[in-house]
């Protein structure tokens, strides 16, 4: 349950023939996140990298407002899935008690579980920035990037999220989905203690709203996305504080907001 890759027979048919070959895929699996004993959220995921998935997960989603009140996480396999267990702290837990439903989150929606048109609401703190950018670091870290995804190199079909700090990238984190991928990079800095204001979020993905508010709740300043925003996620990071990039490339990249951040060339 714990290999993120799969492997199966598949036939490979062209106009001349049909053969058989051996294929790579990447899992997806039930990931379920348990709160002091009371499972909150079940997330279709990747099965690697999960205490900082989980990690990430509770502060970008508000459940804990810092790594310090996450005392304990457990992976356990169970016959449907995967279970992560988290002792939080208890006037956290009474708080998500509080706010508790039942939620399944799915690889390519983020709006699972929501109950009104109301709480679709954005909002997102404001982030402190502080520094610029140089477009050199964002240029030659996207010549990076795709040595540190080796799982979408086996077997497609996932997303990738790296920081990226002083022109290097410090870590990258893959998974089938991308606000997964983006919770265990916060998950990982949180416990490294980055400071989010040097660097960059690289994202493979779009750039939609939930990927900027997940950046926000951390004080995230800067998102690099291979593909494009949403409008929304570029209303999102304007009001929030964040430069926004897209289509990013090695010879060039589009600045949605606060361009101010990024150095002249």
């Amino acid at each position: 349950m714990d290999n993120p890759l799969h492997s199966r027979m598949v036939f490979r048919v062209s106009a001349q023939n049909m053969q058989q070959d051996q294929d790579i895929l990447a899992e997806e699996t039930p990931v379920a996140l348990v709160y002091n004993g009371i499972s909150h959220v079940v997330l279709m995921a990747t099965p690697q990298d999960l205490p900082q998935l989980a990690r990430g997960f509770s502060l970008s989603e508000g459940i804990v407002a810092r790594s310090s009140e996450i005392y304990d996480i457990e992976v356990h396999s169970v016959c449907d899935g995967i279970e992560v267990r988290l002792e939080i702290a208890a006037a956290r837990f009474a708080a998500l008690k509080e706010r508790r439903r039942h939620l399944s989150g799915r690889t390519g929606c983020g709006l699972c579980g929501i109950d009104s048109l109301a709480a679709v609401r954005p909002a997102a703190q404001t982030v402190t920035r502080c520094g610029t950018l140089n477009p050199i670091d964002i240029q030659t870290t996207l010549l990076e990037f795709d040595r540190h995804q080796p799982l979408r190199e086996q077997a497609g079909s996932v997303h990738a999220a790296a920081w990226v700090s002083g022109g290097k990238i410090l870590a990258a984190f893959e998974d089938v989905g991308r606000h997964n991928a983006l919770d265990k990079l916060i998950g990982c800095g949180s416990g490294k203690a980055w400071n989010w204001q040097q660097g960059f979020a690289l994202i493979s993905s779009r750039a939609s709203y939930e990927m900027v508010a997940k950046a926000a709740a951390a004080g995230i300043g800067c998102i690099v996305a291979v593909s494009a925003p949403t409008a929304l996620a570029v209303r999102l990071a304007e009001n929030a504080g964040i430069t926004l990039i897209g289509f990013a490339r090695a010879n060039k990249f589009t600045v949605y907001t606060h361009p101010q951040f990024i150095e002249a060339v």
